[in-house]
């Protein structure tokens, strides 16, 4: 039960600030992004330090960053699919997620495991 209410708070308090500071910054639309993942992975590593150790966290944390390199190249190919190939949202989507997929595993293979 306290290990509930302790995500409630970090959780609101991290989406919070990040919140704020998408807010700061301009355009607009970097507010939901700032409010989204970041502050929830941070919330999420803080909890594990928490409640595995340090040691545990850490390896999260690689595949956290892991997971964010594959979806940067999934989104780089949905941004070139979308704009210069001019498919339509789903199949430029939906056909990326074998980029994302193999580059997560094969990162997670190399780098982790």
């Amino acid at each position: 039960m306290i290990q509930l209410v302790f995500r409630f708070i970090i959780g609101g308090v991290v989406v919070s600030l990040f919140a704020v500071l998408g807010d700061l910054l301009k355009p607009q639309s970097f507010a939901g992004l700032f409010g989204a993942a970041p502050s929830v992975a941070l919330a999420t590593l803080g909890l594990t330090i928490f409640a595995d150790g340090k040691l545990y966290a850490a390896e999260e944390g690689r595949s956290m960053i892991a997971g964010a390199a594959a979806f940067f190249l999934y989104a780089c190919l949905c941004v070139h699919l979308l704009a210069r190939k001019r498919w339509g949202a789903a199949a430029a989507t939906v056909s990326s997620l074998a980029l994302w997929l193999v580059c997560a595993l094969g990162l997670w293979l190399l780098l982790l495991r």
